[in-house]
């Protein structure tokens, strides 16, 4: 299954934001393509990107990254959020 990631405006958006520091969040069917998605990201803006490993139940399970110097979030999922 192909999805739609949308990856030029997620790297829009970390531009707009200047964000130095990203985190992913994905639902488990893309977790086998984080590494890909990774590389993508980093090769088109300065931001450091990192992967949340743990769980993602869908838009409302925010990982708690107060300990770490996150500068924005991008949660994937398999349907439009709106």
């Amino acid at each position: 299954m192909d999805y739609e990631l949308e990856l030029d405006r997620v790297v829009s958006e970390i531009k707009k934001q200047k964000a130095k520091l990203v985190c992913l969040q994905l639902p488990e069917g893309l977790v086998p393509r984080a590494a890909e998605i990774q590389k993508e990201i980093k090769a088109k803006t300065n931001a450091k990107v990192m992967i949340w490993l743990g769980s993602c139940f869908g838009a409302c399970d925010v990982p708690d990254l107060s300990k770490q110097k996150v500068d924005l979030l991008i949660q994937f999922g398999h349907s439009e959020w709106r």
